[in-house]
């Protein structure tokens, strides 16, 4: 018996949770039993579906946030925070912040969504009913039937919230426990401390304080731009090309460097890293090819196809739809500068005739990377419906919204 007992308790005591479900005979604790083919099979896909809905939640978040003003600045701050996190040395795996959370804000939006679908199907059916015959007993009926619909949909989603709001939950209603503890005030009690706990865990205001400071930070880069809308504000030639023309040149020297230096400022969580430049350029020498692909990435093979979306503005009531692709590009173009700030901060410096050769060939692709982006952004001063303003508009580099305003 003191064996058995002795057992039990290291079985409790270990950090192991399939030591505490599955105690073996003999009084030891029992080790993972190795899953099957068919069971890895099943986790690996449960695992890809999972994740791409938790991806997918999280893009709609996002895009719905850049499409608010003032609260694109969230989203702004959390995709700093994708690259810088990477930067500071985090795993790819863990490059999503709030991905969790973000799948369950998803599935919480489904679910209304379908919850709603008999209701709508019951008002469309009424106010049909009552056009053909206003005050028939048939549009009563249905208008009841509705609000009964909306009632009971309204129910089954507060039931499937307060037990956790998974999968599991939405899908079975669990009937036996809700007759024994729905109707208990302290079944409903911690909702809200429940509500509240998730939504602090958001961290919104961490995010939003590190986007503005990282668009103040980033539009004081872009100050060229600036200027270069000042000077064609009235369509003038002569000294004002000349000022532009050399503001142009400064505002390429900067974009070689601002992507970097955003997720260093992000990583350091400080606004004078956003205007450490030698930093940045001793990181530069570590790692020069890994640095050269994050910037065609970053600047010219994801956010150039976007400038088409700019030529026409789209109405507010789905200006989140086109914010949806800016997002879904930005977010990997922040990944991928990331990951390339870690690399470099990671290798040690390479030495020798090669590595210097190989540095000196980085920075010469650089400039026609940069050349590019920037020809795309001059034209589309043309094309784009907010104009000149697309200069200091840039999705690469600040908030991935398409233009200002819809039509």
């Amino acid at each position: 018996m003191a064996t058995g007992t002795g057992a039990f308790e290291t079985g409790l005591g270990t950090s192991d949770p399939a030591a505490l479900l599955n105690p073996r005979s003999d009084g030891e604790p029992a080790t993972e039993r190795k899953a099957g083919p068919i069971r890895r099979s099943l986790r690996w896909i449960r695992w890809c579906v999972t994740g791409s809905f938790s991806i997918a939640s999280l893009i709609v978040l996002l895009a719905l946030l850049t499409a608010i003003p003032i609260l694109q600045l969230i989203a702004f701050g959390y995709l700093l925070s994708v690259s810088g996190g990477l930067a500071g040395g985090a795993k790819f795996r863990d490059s999503l912040p709030k991905l969790g959370q973000a799948g369950q804000i998803g599935l919480a939006m489904l679910a209304v969504f379908i919850a709603a679908l008999p209701t709508q199907l019951m008002t469309h059916w009424e106010s049909v009913a009552a056009l053909i015959n206003p005050g028939s007993n048939q549009a009563a009926m249905l208008r009841i039937a509705a609000i009964s619909m909306s009632l009971l949909a309204t129910g089954y989603l507060l039931w499937a919230w307060v037990r956790g709001g998974r999968l599991r939950h939405y899908l079975w209603p669990e009937p036996k426990r809700f007759f024994r503890q729905a109707w208990r005030p302290s079944t409903w009690a911690s909702a809200p401390d429940h509500l509240w706990d998730f939504t602090a865990s958001l961290e919104l205001p961490r995010y939003f304080w590190l986007g503005l400071r990282g668009a103040v930070g980033t539009l004081i880069w872009l100050i060229p731009a600036m200027i270069i809308i000042a000077a064609f504000r009235n369509g003038e030639t002569g000294l004002a090309g000349l000022v532009g023309f050399v503001s142009l040149m400064l505002l390429g020297i900067a974009l070689m460097y601002l992507p970097m230096l955003q997720a260093h400022f992000a990583a350091e969580n400080r606004l004078r890293a956003l205007f450490e430049v030698r930093t940045i350029r001793r990181n530069f020498r570590h790692a020069p090819w890994a640095w050269l692909g994050a910037m065609v990435c970053g600047l010219v093979i994801l956010p150039i196809p976007l400038y088409l979306l700019k030529i026409e503005a789209t109405p507010r009531e789905v200006v989140w739809l086109p914010c949806l692709v800016f997002v879904a590009f930005i977010l990997p173009a922040r990944i991928a500068e990331g990951l390339a700030l870690r690399r470099a901060r990671r290798r040690p410096l390479p030495t020798g005739r090669w590595a210097t050769m190989s540095r000196w060939m980085a920075r010469l692709m650089l400039v026609p990377v940069v050349g590019i982006y920037l020809l795309f952004v001059y034209v589309s001063q043309y094309t784009s419906w907010d104009g000149l303003l697309t200069w200091v508009q840039q999705h690469a580099i600040l908030i991935p919204v398409p233009f200002l305003g819809g039509t």
